[in-house]
């Protein structure tokens, strides 16, 4: 997400209309009422005539969640009407401050949980490397914050006529479309975006969330989707996917095989395998496969296979191997692997369907095998793609 563009993530998440238990207690039928117009205001996209309000409430009640999210949202939609960028910069370190509060009194606000993801502690934001980009781009956010769609429009566009393959540029395009409610249009340049970068996920995920709006829920689960394939070590997009989940009333399924097993590197005798003692002895003979071919590959296959890495590292080659080699175990006729293992009867229908790999990469990924995202997803995205839609997103409850 570009950082110059966060007002953007305010588009589509709302603020409840009831108030929170903070605000009930002891509170005024006054304050309920300021209350309820600021959230009105808020819902509506008129974040700024929405400010002063939050900013009294928040003095009144500084305890209120709903109203630290509120005011840090619009304290950002502020800063992008703000020439200086000090002072620009000053009002969002403001916004994450409110922000941070709401978090430490336990919200879980999707909406606040994103923009902490985006927003850097010092309030900078990340600019084009072309000042002739940057200042449309900037014009472009000013008139959007205030509301003026056709001007945010005429500028993001000239942006986009001087750097045709610019990410940002088409994607607010296609969010001032959607805020004038212009859908096809809207529609039409996410799309543009995605073809701008695939690999990044912000377009993926506001198209997802305008057609589930419209009630379009299996376009917008594919588009859920693969906003995760784009970037699926990025928290907020499992957020847009659970947001789709919750839309549709089902839950995403939590995939996860426990190997039983803990490996630990030991200086003097190399790694070491410790067994957990709960496990049954059946499903012991099994996993000691998986830890036998770690161990391989932490002692030779790694060299191998990556000759021009100096340091060993977990990779998607060595996770997959071992697992694989796992789930090919043969068990005595009439013996269940669900009545030894769950784990291993997952593993076996993952095996089955040719989803060890992807599963390894979006569900059980370490530092080292994120590594080797980037080169598998180019190759691979339908198989991820397949994966996420078979074992993790159930089908959607709403008719396409």
């Amino acid at each position: 997400m570009f950082r110059r563009g966060i007002p953007h993530l305010l588009l589509l998440l709302f603020l409840p209309s009831f108030p929170s238990a903070a605000a009930q207690s002891g509170a005024d039928e006054a304050y309920k009422a300021e209350r309820k117009q600021a959230v009105a205001l808020f819902n509506e996209q008129k974040h700024l005539e929405a400010l002063p309000l939050f900013e009294d409430l928040a003095v009144k009640n500084p305890n209120d969640v709903d109203v630290l999210v509120g005011l840090g949202a619009c304290l950002i939609d502020h800063s992008a009407t703000l020439a200086d960028e000090d002072a620009a910069k000053k009002e969002r370190v403001r916004a994450r401050e409110y922000l941070l509060h709401a978090k430490q009194l336990g919200s879980t606000n999707g909406l606040l949980l994103n923009l902490l993801d985006l927003l850097p502690a010092d309030g900078s934001i990340r600019h084009q490397d072309n000042a002739e980009v940057d200042k449309a781009i900037q014009a472009g956010e000013a008139a959007f914050a205030k509301r003026d769609y056709d001007d945010a429009i005429k500028n993001y566009s000239r942006a986009f006529e001087l750097d045709p393959h610019n990410y940002a540029a088409a994607l607010f395009i296609a969010d001032a479309h959607f805020s004038k409610r212009d859908f096809p249009k809207a529609q039409e340049w996410y799309e543009r975006a995605i073809q701008v970068n695939p690999d990044t996920e912000t377009a993926y995920r506001y198209e997802a969330d305008m057609l589930t709006k419209n009630g379009e829920m299996e376009k917008a689960r594919t588009r859920a989707i693969q906003a995760v394939v784009a970037e699926p070590y990025n928290a907020i997009t499992w957020r847009g996917l659970a947001q789709w989940a919750n839309a549709n009333h089902v839950q995403l399924k939590s995939i996860h095989i426990n190997t039983h097993t803990v490996m630990s590197q030991n200086a003097d005798d190399g790694p070491q395998i410790n067994i957990d003692p709960k496990t049954s002895p059946e499903a012991i003979a099994i996993w000691i496969l998986y830890s036998g071919t770690r161990v391989r590959w932490r002692k030779e296959e790694f060299k191998k296979h990556f000759p021009q890495e100096t340091q060993y590292r977990h990779s998607l080659a060595e996770e997959g191997d071992a697992l694989s080699i796992t789930a090919q175990f043969q068990l005595k006729p009439g013996v269940s692997l669900d009545s030894i293992d769950p784990d291993l009867a997952l593993l076996k229908r993952l095996y089955d369907a040719k989803m060890i790999e992807p599963y390894v990469l979006l569900n059980a990924a370490d530092q080292g095998i994120a590594q080797d995202y980037a080169s598998y997803r180019a190759q691979n995205r339908p198989r991820l793609e397949e994966y996420l839609s078979q074992f993790v997103v159930p089908p959607t409850s709403a008719k396409p």
